[in-house]
């Protein structure tokens, strides 16, 4: 009776292990995504209606909730090619190397190619470029994540489905500065037909092949632009994801495993622009609605795994009072980036433009003065560096990792994340723990806390990938 029933819970356990395995796997990393950055857009929301509390996101009321360590083998703060790396292949590098050990010599096998290795259809998505560090680690082995091109020719020994970003960072320009033959002919020759855009997808009528979908000819190679800064018709993350989707699906029994990455909540937090980071959060969750959707549909054969690869800024929701005030950052209508342009071209068109109105343009951008009482404390830094730009003539700018901003700019939202509450301890990555969200099939393997290499070794375990 005992043999029996040992016997019975082998073959139960077996069913478990072999016969539920998810069909449809969604990686969703958020780029410099740490607990606070989820906790700040929450909070915000909430405020935004009047609540003192939370206004949860699709990807916070998953039932299965970890939190991972972020560190890298040559760092205790990671930088994106190790933590991507880490995400990717499950195993810890140092700084800077894509998909690698830390040598630069041994390549690693990432979790996407598992998963194509046992029929599943791959995609590797992007808010940024194709061949930037995060997507990389997923499909590229490179000791420099500066390596642009060299990664982007690592498409084709792929042999994925499916890419899509804004564009590719270097795509004639070796590591070396040597004039190379153009990658884009290169992917088109080995299968790859390159679409530019929403309105290019959706005319697409062989939307099953296999495809590099970027952004329209004449937008920035680096990067989409951010949320908080789109019009009406701009390619946005959740243009992607939903093409990624339609694509990967179509003509396909076998399932897939979809990477999507919401990047600039990384460069929005290296500018320490709350504003923006909150709307980037909130467009990442965007794509996390329609994975859900995809979920709801599929329950039994779907998991979902939120993530991040590390934390950015050393983000505080609280500066000194026990009221927060986060709603003030609503006020914000366009990013730092996109406010430094604004300041630029009253520069050029106006060398001496007055105080006040340098002060309206603040105003109606930031809601300072206008709406926001600004004390003479607080107004005097501003005040400074516009004497130097309007009236010395001598332009100051304050550089973040992806930007370099008019000194105008970056004070004045300085102060509008002081009036909001808002809090940083640097331009950089921290060491911070990151959140793990997870839902479907397998998801309550993440339920505890995690090293950042142990999240796709428990993905590849419940897919039953060779990993």
């Amino acid at each position: 009776m005992k043999r029996f029933s040992l016997l019975f819970l082998s073959i139960i356990f077996s069913v478990h292990v072999f016969g539920q395995q998810p069909k449809y796997i969604f990686y969703l990393i958020g780029d410099g995504m740490g607990l606070n950055q989820v906790n700040l857009a929450e909070i915000h929301q909430a405020e935004l209606k009047g609540v003192n509390g939370t206004e949860p996101l699709v990807f916070t009321k998953f039932p299965y909730v970890g939190f991972a360590s972020t560190n890298s083998l040559s760092h205790g703060v990671t930088d994106s090619g190790a933590g991507g790396t880490a995400l990717a292949v499950g195993r810890k590098t140092k700084n800077g190397v894509i998909g690698m050990d830390s040598t630069g010599t041994i390549p690693y096998k990432s979790i996407a190619y598992a998963a194509k290795e046992k029929g599943m259809k791959v995609g590797i998505t992007t808010s940024v470029s194709i061949d930037h560090a995060t997507p990389a680690s997923f499909y590229a082995n490179q000791a420099d994540r500066d390596m642009y091109y060299e990664i982007g020719k690592d498409i084709i020994k792929s042999n994925f489905d499916f890419f899509a970003g804004s564009g590719f960072l270097k795509p004639n320009t070796s590591f070396d500065k040597k004039e190379m033959p153009a990658l884009v002919p290169q992917l088109e020759k080995a299968g790859y037909k390159i679409v530019k855009g929403k309105a290019g997808f959706d005319k697409e009528k062989n939307k099953g092949q296999r495809m590099i979908l970027m952004n329209i000819d004449g937008t920035a190679a680096d990067a989409l632009k951010f949320s908080i800064d789109q019009e009406a018709g701009d390619f946005k993350l959740a243009d992607i994801t939903q093409a990624a989707i339609t694509s990967l699906n179509t003509n396909n029994n076998k399932g897939f495993f979809l990477m999507v990455e919401g990047g600039k909540i990384d460069w929005s937090a290296h500018a320490n622009d709350a504003a923006t980071t909150i709307h980037e959060v909130l467009d990442f969750n965007e794509s996390v609605k329609l994975a859900y959707e995809f979920y709801r549909k599929y329950p039994k054969e779907t998991l979902i795994v939120v993530t991040a690869d590390h934390e950015t800024g050393g983000l505080g929701i609280g500066n000194g009072s026990s009221t927060l005030n986060t709603k003030v950052l609503a006020h914000q209508k366009v990013s730092q980036g996109a406010l430094s342009a604004k300041i630029g071209e009253l520069r050029k068109n106006n060398p001496n433009a007055g105080w006040d109105e340098v002060k309206k343009l603040l105003g109606d951008n930031l809601g300072l003065w206008s709406v926001l009482k600004v004390s003479e404390k607080a107004e005097a830094p501003i005040y400074e560096a516009y004497k130097k730009s309007f009236i010395d003539h001598h332009n100051e700018t304050e550089k973040s990792l992806y930007a370099s901003d008019d000194k105008i700019a970056t004070l004045s939202i300085e102060l509008l994340n002081k009036l909001g509450s808002i809090a940083w301890s640097s331009k950089n990555h921290s060491a911070a723990y990151v959140p793990v969200y997870a839902i479907g099939q397998g998801a309550e393997t993440f339920h505890q806390k995690l090293d950042n290499t142990d999240i796709p070794k428990k993905i590849a375990e419940v897919a039953g990938f060779d990993f």
